[in-house]
């Protein structure tokens, strides 16, 4: 059935490998100090990071081993436990809410977060399916609308948390699978004109999301409100200047901008390493893509292009979009930067990603 065995794409590894190491680095600076004043010990992030990096890896190698298309029996039942996770964290109680969203679940001291293991869900789903049915989607009633709709269940349940960013992620990979599979052209349109009122409406529909909005425009007229992330995330970059003022030197993660060694961690970045370490992980981003698009256009079949392909959007759009957050240049939405910001969920389900994308590259043609 497949190809003999090619080498470990090497460089995609060591692009991850580099993020993964700077990310373990600025989380420990941007976290010490918060960290000393919760928990009394400046190590307590940067431990839990340094754990969950090593299961990671383990969980990357392991999938780098396992043929991609035995996965495929687990689809079904991976979409559903998904789908179930994500109502289950919406019920009070039990879902666990932090900052007036419902994002995680808890076992114990462990929180693990149902959207990081949707978007897996979702583009192992959509690459079965148009990879199957690929025939159909000439047809837009019987072929584009169910799998539209099959999706947006997923859509629906990580808006209502909210989840904005993740939304927007899951959304833009599943879109652009849909086009890799052969969407036509008048179609792709025809969506596009329908998803358009649809975002507006998701981006205008809450009153903080309007705020959030009009801070974008204009940041400096709410300082000490909704404007507030966007200015001292600019602060942070504009301190760093091209070389930065140093790793430990971060004015900003002294709990003057919220988020630190989360959503906004590349602000802390650009802070103590400069334009020099912003520019680094940007373009090691752009490796990551390079590599993992690569890879799909090599995939021994629809399947495994596919299911490439949303891997390595899905990676893209989060740190497009989290860098453009970061950098003003988009409204504030709660979105981490692969690799790099503090998280557990993320970051193992990111490196189980790149170790699907590294089998598939074994069995390029």
């Amino acid at each position: 059935m497949l190809q003999a065995k090619q080498r470990i794409d090497y460089i995609l590894v060591g692009a991850v490998l580099s993020l993964l190491a700077i990310g373990t680095v600025i989380v420990f600076s941007a976290s010490a100090d918060t960290a000393y004043h919760q928990f009394g010990s400046p190590y307590y992030y940067l431990e839990h990071q340094l754990v969950w990096a090593a299961l990671g890896i383990l969980v990357m190698a392991v999938a780098s081993r396992i043929d991609y298309w035995r996965y495929k029996r687990f689809i079904l039942p991976l979409y559903g436990v998904s789908v179930a996770l994500l109502v289950l964290v919406l019920i009070p109680h039990i879902g666990i809410e932090i900052n007036g969203a419902r994002r995680w679940l808890g076992v114990g001291s462990l929180q693990i977060q149902p959207s990081e293991l949707a978007k897996l869900a979702m583009i192992f789903m959509f690459a079965h399916l148009f990879s199957r049915h690929q025939d159909r989607l000439d047809d837009f009633w019987h072929g584009v609308v169910p799998h539209l709709l099959l999706a947006s269940l997923i859509f629906i349940l990580v808006l209502a948390e909210p989840d904005l960013g993740t939304t927007i992620a899951i959304a833009g990979t599943f879109f652009v699978m849909l086009f890799v599979a052969g969407l036509q052209k008048k179609h792709l349109l025809g969506l596009t004109a329908v998803g358009t009122p649809v975002l507006a409406w998701a981006m205008l529909g809450e009153q903080y999301r309007r705020q959030r909005l009009l801070a974008f425009i204009d940041p400096w007229k709410h300082p000490l409100g909704v404007g507030f992330h966007t200015i001292q995330a600019l602060l942070a970059l504009g301190s760093g200047g091209v070389l930065g003022v140093g790793l430990g030197y971060s004015r900003q993660a002294l709990g003057f901008l919220p988020e630190s060694f989360t959503d906004f961690i590349f602000a802390i970045l650009g802070e103590e390493l400069g334009l020099l370490g912003t520019m680094t992980v940007v373009i090691l981003f752009l490796v990551v893509a390079w590599r993992g698009y690569r890879v799909a256009m090599r995939a021994p079949d629809l399947f495994s292009s596919l299911l490439a392909t949303g891997i390595t959007t899905m990676i893209a759009i989060q740190a497009a979009i989290n860098i453009g957050v970061v950098t003003a240049t988009l409204p504030v939405t709660g979105i981490t930067l692969p690799f790099i910001s503090y998280g557990g969920s993320s970051l193992v389900l990111s490196l189980a990603g790149v170790g699907i994308l590294l089998n598939i590259s074994r069995n390029a043609i």
